[in-house]
């Protein structure tokens, strides 16, 4: 009788210890998951003036924000590393255009494709979604879009990170030469420019550029741009937003006073293997930002694909002291 007693008094005893040991685990495994979900990308929409913009988003609303703007033909999808990384101290977030991606792709003879109207949708998404300061990161399309951005909502932007997107002139490669006959005469060049614009061979040039280490590119991100850009009538509304880059190229002084005059804080990082964007494009950047850090790395025109590692640690260090600036 005794040693039942006694089994049934340490079974009594042992039992709030193992009551508290579940408890703790069920707490770790609430706060595991809770930090994976802050680290979940989320795939949302939004209606802006009849259209849908597309986004993706990650991390907690209460931390500093970071606004990424996505290049040619590319999406919000070129930024999904960064974001997966990025998003444990930060909210991220990262809109398709529109007539791109996931968003509205309306006909070319339906919705106006300038980089003004790409742009001043944006900045109405960024009202709606009530966005109030953020770190702009801005790669090719992305920079005429961010500087449009920068512009008319100065007092929001709190960083600029670029990564091959260029202000200035000699930023352009010699390939813009054939390119600006386009802008000259529309009519003449416009089926050259479209057979050029979707085809596989250049959608491969644009990610492969000069790399000595082409192995180092997942094949599938130009396949799936190519395969995009061969949608029907995709390469009528690419094509008369290209023709309104010249818009852009005109915009640099403007530009460029815009960031003399703000001195924002400024992260350059540039692919070298880039056969469109020059490196003296990257350092141009100091002639109006002097304490803007510049870095060239090795990959190309998306360095994302080559260079991701250190594009990532760069982007963390700068962070962290924009963030620290009192």
């Amino acid at each position: 009788m005794r040693k039942l007693i006694y089994i049934a008094l340490l079974y009594t005893a042992l039992m709030p210890a193992t009551s508290k040991n579940q408890a703790m685990a069920q707490t770790r495994t609430e706060n595991l998951l809770e930090k994976q979900n802050n680290h979940s990308i989320f795939y949302k929409t939004i209606e802006v003036d009849g259209r849908v913009i597309f986004y993706r988003e990650a991390g907690q609303l209460d931390k500093p924000t970071i606004l990424f703007l996505h290049g040619f033909p590319s999406s919000s999808r070129m930024w999904q590393p960064l974001l997966e990384k990025l998003s444990a101290d930060y909210h991220v977030i990262a809109p398709d255009y529109i007539g791109f991606g996931h968003s509205s792709q309306p006909a070319a003879d339906r919705f106006v494709y300038t980089f003004d109207n790409l742009a001043e949708y944006i900045g109405k998404f960024i009202i709606q979604l009530s966005l109030e300061k953020f770190v702009l990161v801005q790669q090719d399309y992305g920079g005429p879009i961010g500087m449009r951005i920068a512009e008319k909502y100065p007092e929001k932007v709190k960083a600029i990170i670029v990564q091959n997107a260029v202000s200035h002139k000699e930023g352009l490669s010699p390939l813009w030469e054939t390119r600006k006959a386009f802008w000259a005469d529309k009519e003449k060049y416009y089926d050259a420019v479209k057979k050029n614009f979707i085809s596989l061979e250049a959608t491969k040039q644009r990610h492969i550029g000069s790399t000595p280490t082409p192995e180092k590119i997942n094949p599938d991100t130009y396949v799936d741009e190519y395969l995009f850009l061969n949608k029907p009538g995709m390469a009528d509304i690419q094509l008369s937003l290209f023709y309104d880059y010249q818009s852009n190229v005109k915009s640099y002084p403007k530009w460029q006073k815009w960031l003399k005059t703000n001195q924002p804080k400024m992260l350059v990082i540039w692919g070298k293997y880039d056969p469109s964007f020059t490196v003296a494009g990257a350092w141009k950047y100091k002639d109006d930002v002097p304490k803007a850090e510049v870095h060239i790395v090795d990959g190309g025109h998306f360095a994302l694909d080559e260079a991701e590692p250190e594009i990532l640690r760069l982007m963390q260090q700068f962070l962290k002291s924009v963030v620290n600036e009192k």
